[in-house]
């Protein structure tokens, strides 16, 4: 009879295998949310109402919905009916991806409204568009500012990416859940599981607490 030692042995090269899927997964959300949540955070601070109301449901719609009810939405409803044939690791980074936007934009337009009205005033007085300004002054401090935001969206990112399980992606959980079903050996194998997760959130917030503090300005945040 197999020991759980032994079980944990065998089966670790296919975890971590598990491992280099969610961080593809959490990283291509993670970019993609960045992406799509920079226009949509300079859209709430510098658009037209209408827009700001638009993007404002979009934020609503991503906040409001479980991860599993939207990664069902999608998978099996909203795609197969427009005929796209999107696999479930695709459809997980999107997903992943579109709500990650939502809070992005979120962490992102409070960066920009923390910046001060004046430099932009400046920058239109030195004879700067606004979309000059934004992009050349505004975006790179703001940037800066949500770098420990991005920490903390990552390691949520992180977490959520075990739910895509549920779409049949090859991840560290899906990996973890499938040899402890053939094995009975669920306490070892979801030990080791939650321990990679751990690890690598740790090893995510400390290279972004190392960018912040490269980039970070004397005397400012």
């Amino acid at each position: 009879m197999s020991t759980p030692f032994s079980v944990l042995q065998q089966s670790l090269p296919y975890l971590l295998q598990g491992v280099w899927v969610t961080l593809v997964v959490v990283l291509g959300s993670l970019s993609l949310g960045l992406l799509v949540g920079l226009p949509l955070a300079v859209g709430q601070v510098y658009g037209p109402r209408p827009l700001k109301r638009i993007i404002g449901l979009y934020v609503w719609f991503f906040r409001g919905i479980p991860l599993l009810v939207l990664l069902f939405l999608f998978y099996f409803g909203l795609f197969p009916f427009l005929h796209l044939d999107f696999s479930a690791f695709t459809v997980a980074i999107i997903v992943l991806g579109s709500i990650s936007s939502a809070y992005q934009s979120q962490i992102l337009r409070g960066a920009i409204l923390s910046i001060p009205e004046g430099q932009m005033k400046a920058a239109r007085a030195i004879g700067m568009s606004d979309a000059q300004a934004i992009v050349h002054i505004i975006l790179p401090q703001a940037l800066r500012l949500a770098i420990p935001g991005w920490s903390n969206e990552y390691s949520v990112l992180l977490k959520d990416s075990a739910v895509t399980y549920a779409l049949g992606v090859a991840e560290l959980m899906a990996r973890a859940h499938h040899v402890a079903s053939r094995t009975y050996q669920h306490l070892v194998l979801y030990l080791c599981a939650g321990f990679i997760f751990m690890i690598l959130t740790f090893l995510g917030t400390r290279a972004l607490n190392a960018l912040h503090r490269k980039v970070k300005l004397k005397g400012y945040s």
